[in-house]
């Protein structure tokens, strides 16, 4: 069977975190849709486009794309806490963003740790 990139459980995890995203989008007040909110569907396309290269690297080249990653995680869970802090995002949204976008972070971090065993 030929290997296939939408195959990877995390690249999945991220695809379907982001069809999340976008259904809240509606959801978001006018104002916070064009700032706050376009940053985090920005920055989760982003880490959909480093997610589909990694794949074509190895050694510290690879690593440097998982941590581009990590940070990328990172920032969402800024931008999204943001979104809820300032009511653009309600409780209910907010915690299911967040534990999915938890789960993509344990993943990503099980493939650093692998890749520091190598």
């Amino acid at each position: 069977m030929a290997y296939n990139q939408f195959d990877i459980p995390i690249f999945q995890k991220t695809y379907d975190f982001y069809k999340m995203i976008h259904v809240c989008r509606s959801e978001i007040p006018k104002m916070e849709r064009y700032t706050v909110w376009q940053k985090i569907e920005i920055i989760c396309i982003e880490m959909i486009e480093n997610l589909l290269t990694v794949k074509y690297f190895s050694g510290s080249d690879k690593m440097d794309f998982l941590n581009k990653i990590s940070v990328k995680v990172d920032m969402l869970r800024i931008f999204i806490r943001l979104a809820n802090e300032t009511k653009a995002l309600n409780n209910k949204k907010y915690i299911a963003l967040q534990e999915v976008l938890d789960e993509i972070g344990r993943m990503l971090g099980g493939w650093i740790k692998n890749c520091h065993k190598k």
